[in-house]
């Protein structure tokens, strides 16, 4: 789960990571207030979506006064922002942050992700600050400093140190980067977070440290521990159909392609897409209704994978062991009937009940095509969707 940078910065203050002072805002006039209330002459206008590259799109202004502040929010919200990480459709803009402006001194990076492979998360540093992170990093690799942290003892002071020497600060400045570093840790552990992002990471002329910006995303699996967390999800920045396919225990992602994807299991699902691809077409999602499901979880997947305009063709990939074919056949010919499709299904079942299954469908009366093996139903739903 993403949150805004407002509500990220929230979450790093309450275990003691320095940020802004700020205040979030939905109306031009809470703007004014927001600005007022900080009482600086001078304060940052920060769209708020959950996308970055903000700035470069033109969500980040600067107000030089609090009557100017309100102007900028106003023209902001409901404005359409596009950023390298949208795509070209954008993000709608709801929400405002009005925060105070810093001497700058330095821009640096910090980051916290899970490596997956040493089973450890791995500490992150920059002396790249401000910069796209993976731009930096395939530019230049030695450019990104790690420690990896033993979830067991935490972050180090001598790991914090050592970090804060690479990114070249001194003095009281190496004592400040530790508490940060610290603080930034137990946040990332105690929240069930899978990322935690500070770009940029500043210094003050004045020698203070600060998160000037904040990413959190949180492990959906944990947030059943969070119910505080849970609360910040805001719907409105995802896709639709993702927020819909949540509500019935679906795994879905929205891709760009044109076949629709139905499977279950993760793994049979990314083999099922990868397949399409080289059967020369392409897959407009992943949808893993999981092993267990019922007749009407699938109902509701298949009614979530039709209503992607861009759906051409359908494939749906089961391998019945937990979830039995007969189960996934009667999901499958009560979701056709209720939707009245008329967009080609391709199947390929096997595993449990798999002839039970297959004569459901021939006795539907629907016109479904039946694959012989994996690379049969995906040449087959290629065609059938105008490939090749």
């Amino acid at each position: 789960m993403n949150i805004h940078e407002y509500q990220a910065k929230a979450v790093l203050r309450e275990f003691g990571v320095p940020t802004p002072r700020g205040h979030a805002a939905f109306s031009p006039e809470e703007a004014v207030k927001a600005a007022r209330e900080l009482g600086t002459a001078v304060v940052v206008v920060k769209a708020q979506i959950h996308a970055g590259g903000r700035g470069k799109g033109g969500g980040v202004k600067i107000a030089n006064s609090v009557e100017e502040a309100g102007q900028i929010t106003e023209r902001m919200i409901g404005m359409k922002l596009v950023t390298h990480q949208t795509g070209p459709e954008g993000r709608i803009v709801h929400r405002i942050l009005i925060e105070e402006t810093l001497p700058i001194a330095r821009e640096l990076y910090l980051g916290i992700v899970l490596d997956r492979e040493a089973a450890k998360p791995v500490f992150m540093a920059s002396a790249a600050g401000g910069m796209e992170i993976e731009e930096v990093a395939a530019r230049d690799p030695n450019a990104i400093l790690k420690e990896h942290v033993d979830p067991g003892i935490g972050l180090q002071p001598f790991q914090a140190r050592k970090l804060a020497f690479g990114l070249g600060l001194k003095g009281d400045e190496i004592t400040g980067a530790v508490k940060f570093m610290t603080a930034l840790f137990r946040a990332y552990c105690d929240t069930d977070a899978s990322l935690a992002e500070i770009n940029p990471f500043i210094t003050t002329t004045d020698g203070r440290l600060y998160a000037l910006d904040a990413k959190i995303n949180f492990d959906d699996n944990a947030l059943f521990r969070h119910k505080d967390l849970r609360d910040l999800r805001d719907v409105s920045e995802e896709d639709p159909l993702e927020v819909e396919a949540s509500k019935f225990g679906l795994n879905y992602i929205r891709l760009d392609g044109n076949i629709g994807c139905m499977v279950n299991g993760a793994g049979l699902a990314m083999a099922t897409m990868d397949i399409i691809q080289y059967a020369g077409g392409r897959p407009a999602n992943f949808l893993d209704v999981g092993g267990g499901a019922s007749a009407d979880q699938v109902t509701h997947a298949f009614e979530i994978l039709l209503a992607d305009k861009n759906v051409r063709a359908v494939l749906i990939n089961i391998f019945g062991g937990i979830l039995r074919v007969d189960t996934l056949a009667n999901g499958v010919v009560e979701a056709a009937k209720k939707t009245n499709i008329k967009l080609p299904i391709v199947l390929r079942l096997e595993g449990t009940n798999v002839e039970h299954g297959r004569e459901i469908l021939k006795k539907s009366g629907l016109n479904f095509l039946v694959g012989d093996d994996m690379k049969d139903a995906a040449n087959k739903v290629v065609a059938a969707a105008g490939g090749r």
